[in-house]
């Protein structure tokens, strides 16, 4: 058997469905193997970065690793973002590149980069299959450090010569990876911090909304009566519609949640990323007792020094955290965080769009929230508005939102979309961004268009990179460098043969919103809004002094 029909059996014996890429002359075997596999099926892009991009989005949403696939030099370059954006927001992904001859790579050649090293800080494990014999173990070892926790990104280079040899090798087969369990003396001291406290609160990051740990950190909540706030990652760890739910943090401001903060005695972190949220934000007098529950150690942190570290399975870890608290029978009186609550929805109505009135982005994101079912899935991109999602949105499933808050890269949400609707095509889907982060990779409309996949793109337009105006303003009353012109982008949708909407008015906004968003056919929705709505959410939480 030929490596490169070798490696498409690889793919196929670890349940790889779809394979994002772009086609190059160095990985001519690989493409050819790849078209007859009868279980793959091949997405060619527009631009690498979208390639990664989906497979970064796959691999959140499903578990397992996204693929995607480049040629050398600058088709392994275009791959960075997205395959760094894996690796902080641990997102399963597989990147796979081709390479010249191994015979020319000692010296200067064409094309001719080092993307092993290229790609070594921001991925678990990558290496370069020099040897036909070693095809099978660097499969199975780049899906598998993939896919365990913490996920995320990994890579392998094949180079041309070694694409067309021949191996007799079979694949190696998957194992159940089964996950440590946690400490009995960890558990032991957690369990006596939490019957000391008078007011814990949980801290539900990245980790706490996959595997089985939204269920069990559901029924931990029921039984004990603390309350959660998410990060933006963590959004879904319990239903926002749950009394307990304080929704998320993620704000630089003092936002109304931080008072929650403030006043516990005790903070329970589960599945909780640094990268997603510094905890000199939550934490600035480091007078904090914290808990830490995760698959990996606590990062050595002046503002996050926890008291104990149950280092396990985060669904085990809540598993036996439960049978503790309903043996001994924990449970809290809440009641101090429900003015909190109280004041945090109050806050999130006083957004609601009015006739007459301008756009605003939560504004829209109320009517967005009444027509999505609680499962559907919302992609936000980068920019301001990802701000108002992660405060604003609702949200009552794990995995419904996707926030890229690691590596947070713009671009992310057009690409993101096709991967959600390849993974769950009877929901629906509807991609959020800015104008700045929309025209970085508009061109994967096409893509969508192409391969048949329906959602919503929705593109707030303020002709301006406004997140960096809003910090600029506050950082110095004034912005620099960041206004933008734009093409009429109902009439650019359309170029691309869908369907394409403009509302001008409250009435119109909400049609095109139902009728976009329950079609699930592909459409863009061009939103013209107003944000001045930005500094003035600075202004009020810097008034109030929480």
């Amino acid at each position: 058997m030929k490596v490169s029909d070798l490696i498409i059996k690889c793919l196929e014996t670890e349940g790889v469905k779809y394979i994002f890429g772009l086609p190059g002359e160095e990985n001519e075997d690989l493409m050819f193997s790849l078209e007859a596999s009868p279980q793959i099926r091949f997405i060619p892009v527009r631009m690498e970065q979208g390639a990664s991009f989906m497979a970064d989005v796959y691999g959140r949403l499903t578990g397992k690793a996204g693929v995607c696939l480049a040629t050398l030099g600058p088709g392994a370059t275009n791959l960075i973002t997205g395959v760094a954006d894996a690796h902080l927001d641990k997102a399963p992904l597989v990147a796979i590149t081709g390479q010249g001859s191994s015979d020319r790579m000692h010296k200067e050649s064409h094309q001719n980069l080092d993307i092993v090293n290229m790609f070594k800080p921001i991925t678990k494990w990558n290496a370069s299959i020099q040897n036909p014999h070693i095809v099978t173990e660097v499969i199975r070892k780049a899906f598998k450090l993939a896919e365990m926790e913490k996920p995320g990104a990994t890579h392998f280079e094949l180079p041309e010569d070694i694409a067309k040899m021949d191996c007799a090798l079979k694949p190696i087969q998957p194992r159940v990876l089964r996950r440590p369990s946690p400490d009995y003396k960890a558990l032991d001291l957690a369990v006596n911090l939490i019957k000391k406290a008078e007011k814990p609160l949980i801290l539900a990051g990245n980790g706490a909304i996959r595997k089985l740990a939204s269920k069990h950190l559901r029924q931990f909540v029921s039984r004990t009566n603390i309350p959660v706030v998410s990060t933006f990652m963590g959004k879904g760890a319990i239903s926002d519609s749950d009394e307990h739910s304080l929704f998320a943090v993620g704000l630089q401001a003092r936002d109304y949640v931080m008072r929650a903060l403030d006043m516990s005695d005790l903070i329970i972190t589960i599945g909780y990323d640094i990268a997603e949220y510094a905890p000199e934000t939550w934490n600035p007098d480091k007078k904090q007792k914290i808990v830490h529950i995760d698959f990996l150690p606590a990062e050595v942190y002046e503002y996050y020094q926890p008291e104990v570290e149950i280092v396990s399975d985060v669904s085990g870890a809540l598993w036996d955290l439960n049978l503790a608290v309903k043996k001994e029978n924990i449970k809290f009186d809440h009641s101090w965080m429900l003015p909190i609550r109280k004041k945090i929805l109050e806050d999130f109505e006083s957004y609601r769009l009015e006739d007459g009135g301008e756009f605003t982005v939560p504004g829209v994101l109320h009517i967005v929230r009444e027509i999505m079912n609680p499962g559907d899935i919302l992609i936000s991109d980068v920019g301001s508005h990802k701000v108002w999602i992660g405060r604003n949105y609702p949200v009552y499933e794990p995995n419904s939102v996707i926030i890229s808050n690691g590596l947070a890269s713009m671009g992310i949400a057009v690409p993101g979309g096709i991967a959600a609707k390849l993974a769950y095509p009877e929901k629906q889907v509807v991609t959020m961004m800015g104008d700045g982060g929309f025209l970085m990779n508009s061109q994967e409309i096409e893509t969508a268009k192409r391969i048949g996949v329906g959602y919503t793109i929705i593109v707030f337009n303020d002709n301006d990179y406004g997140l960096i105006s809003w910090k600029q303003h506050g950082h110095t009353g004034k912005s620099f460098g960041t206004m933008l012109t734009n093409p009429d982008l109902k009439r650019y949708a359309e170029s691309f043969g869908i369907k394409g909407y403009a509302p001008g008015n409250l009435n119109q906004l909400k049609n095109s919103l139902r009728e976009a968003i329950t079609s699930q056919e592909l459409s863009l929705i061009e939103i013209p809004i107003q944000p001045s709505v930005n500094i003035e959410l600075s202004r009020k939480l810097e008034q109030n002094q929480i």
